[in-house]
């Protein structure tokens, strides 16, 4: 068995002033979740920029004042179009005010990624749903955040 083939990714926990947090649904053909906006880097990208990209594609957030690196993920998970075994992801704080979500990709675009909503959440609705997230503790690592402020380092989270 050959190397893993992981692609490196990147997130933005984009919480507003009313400590809601913007998260992108994903509908793939085995599963659906709740994510924070992101994805791949793009190649010479650093992780600033491509998550710059990603708020703007997914989310219509632009010029956003990147924080801290919160978390890092490893998710080793086939993906559908055969090209990667897997997925790292580090994690942003990323505070802004209230907007409206308006992604700069179209619909049909990000379809074409798994992506079906963007919306708003507070900690009540995440904790009170039923709902799939990623990672699966994102609640509590919300919450965390929320009333103590980042760790000094990353922390690795699971799945």
């Amino acid at each position: 068995m050959g190397e893993l083939r992981i692609r490196q990714a990147v997130r933005g926990l984009v919480i507003d002033e009313d400590d809601r947090v913007l998260l992108v649904h994903f509908e793939f053909p085995y599963r659906s979740l709740w994510h924070s906006p992101g994805g791949g880097i793009e190649p010479g990208e650093s992780h600033h920029e491509a998550l710059g990209r990603e708020l703007a594609e997914e989310a219509g957030l632009v010029g956003a004042e990147i924080g801290p690196h919160i978390w890092t993920r490893r998710h080793i998970f086939p993906f559908l179009d055969g090209s990667h075994d897997g997925q790292e992801e580090a994690c942003y704080l990323v505070r802004t005010r209230a907007f409206e979500p308006a992604p700069q990709m179209t619909w049909e675009e990000l379809r074409a990624e798994f992506v079906d909503d963007v919306r708003w959440w507070t900690l009540s609705e995440m904790a009170a749903s039923s709902e799939m997230f990623a990672p699966n503790d994102l609640p509590r690592l919300v919450a965390e955040i929320i009333t103590n402020g980042p760790s000094v380092a990353p922390l690795t989270v699971g799945i």
